[in-house]
């Protein structure tokens, strides 16, 4: 008979976690399972957007103490933003932002994508072109059928998702990738739990789980050296 101690315990518990996000990451746009490809278009999914006109509150973010810092950030793999557009589309690839000028482009709501897009919406004016529209959706279905039908023109989301998603869906096509960037998981800043969650990700790098992963989902390309926690973001 073993006993587990809490740090065991909690080891284990997060290297479940660390396994399932691996597999969500590469699964998470498009999947036909949790509603988001082709048989969305005929779901009962709710898609007003209730969270795109949340704007940051000056007054509130005063009230923060100086120096403080929002979460600490466990990588686990590199991912980042990619765009991807109906097979008719005259769209090839996407090298700067100035090419989305005067079209719709969807993207999920309260995500990096939405605030890179609002703040390079003064690109198009400065190049004397007209804006491009940008369009936030809640719910991911609601998001591919936007452009499916033609009331959006391009997707702006993560490289995995959309090669995922374009896989299951018909007619649709990934462009290229834009930017790449680490992505982890959000912790409190300084919580234990993150030096575990390090752990456990490289544990699954080291015993060969983690390529297993990736390669199942078609990811490779994201697989990262090793997990980090807070690295800086390479410009």
């Amino acid at each position: 008979m073993t006993t587990s101690t809490p740090r065991t315990t909690s080891l284990r518990a997060a290297a479940l976690l660390a396994t399932a996000a691996l597999a969500l990451t590469a699964c998470g746009s498009g999947d036909p399972s949790d509603g988001t490809g082709p048989a969305a278009a005929t779901a009962r999914i709710p898609t007003t957007d209730v969270v795109s006109g949340v704007k940051k509150d000056p007054a509130a973010a005063k009230l923060l103490p100086a120096g403080v810092r929002a979460l600490d950030f466990v990588t686990y793999v590199n991912d980042g933003q990619g765009f991807a557009a109906r097979e008719d589309s005259p769209l090839r690839k996407v090298t700067s932002l100035r090419q989305l000028c005067g079209l719709t482009v969807a993207t999920g709501a309260g995500t990096t994508f939405e605030t890179t897009l609002e703040e390079n919406a003064h690109l198009c004016k400065e190049a004397g072109k007209q804006p491009y529209d940008v369009k936030t959706y809640a719910e991911q279905g609601a998001l591919w059928i936007s452009l499916q039908q033609g009331r959006s023109d391009v997707v702006m989301s993560t490289i995995n998702g959309l090669r995922y998603a374009v896989r299951q869906q018909p007619g649709l096509r990934f462009l290229n990738e834009f930017k790449r960037l680490d992505v982890g998981f959000a912790f409190k800043k300084g919580t234990p739990l993150a030096p575990a969650v390090r752990a456990a990700v490289n544990r699954l790098k080291k015993d060969g789980t983690y390529d297993r992963i990736l390669k199942k989902w078609g990811t490779g390309p994201s697989a990262i050296a090793t997990s980090r926690i807070s690295p800086p973001e390479v410009k």
